[in-house]
């Protein structure tokens, strides 16, 4: 985990393109980002997927293709669809702990998201988790409906167990 940390905080920030928040579950990833154009979509999630193959690759001493070469988008632009996404992707981990062992998970923030650097939970004890003395490897949102619009909906309680996002996902 800490190898994709590193790699991550590499990129997080590109100018036009910023991972927000993210989770890494065994077969799959969700990522937030925002990006000023198509363009720099595109180039920011293909700069992501490499370093997270690289960083799959060398933790696991292979070589080859590791992800699909593709991945889904959802345009968020409503501040109840960006708290549900924040939910979902940093209490993923919970959903599917749920799914695979038929009860409810214990409530701690995952390890492999960036749940540590989430500033909107609603209990100042899930936020006190991130390292002060660590570089983020997340952007700070520079969107309205990013950095406090979703607040309008309540914060993200950690206990929460999302459910699968009501909007169907296409292929880009």
């Amino acid at each position: 985990m800490s190898e994709f940390h590193r790699s991550l905080r590499g990129a997080c920030e590109r100018g036009d393109f910023r991972v927000l928040h993210y989770s890494l579950q065994r077969d799959h990833a969700h990522f937030v980002v925002e990006a000023d154009s198509r363009h720099a979509l595109a180039r920011g999630m293909k700069s992501i997927g490499a370093r997270l193959a690289r960083t799959v690759n060398r933790v696991f001493r292979r070589v080859g293709a590791v992800l699909d070469g593709r991945y889904h988008l959802h345009l968020l632009r409503t501040p109840r669809e960006v708290r549900a996404a924040l939910a979902y992707v940093l209490l993923n981990a919970r959903k599917h702990w749920l799914q695979r062992f038929g009860r409810v998970p214990p409530v701690r923030l995952d390890a492999a998201s960036s749940a540590r650097w989430f500033d909107g939970w609603s209990n100042d004890r899930s936020s006190s988790e991130a390292p002060r003395d660590v570089v983020p490897e997340v952007a700070g949102a520079r969107t309205w409906l990013a950095r406090t619009g979703w607040r309008r909906h309540g914060l993200v309680d950690p206990s929460e167990i999302p459910s699968r996002p009501a909007h169907t996902r296409k292929p880009v």
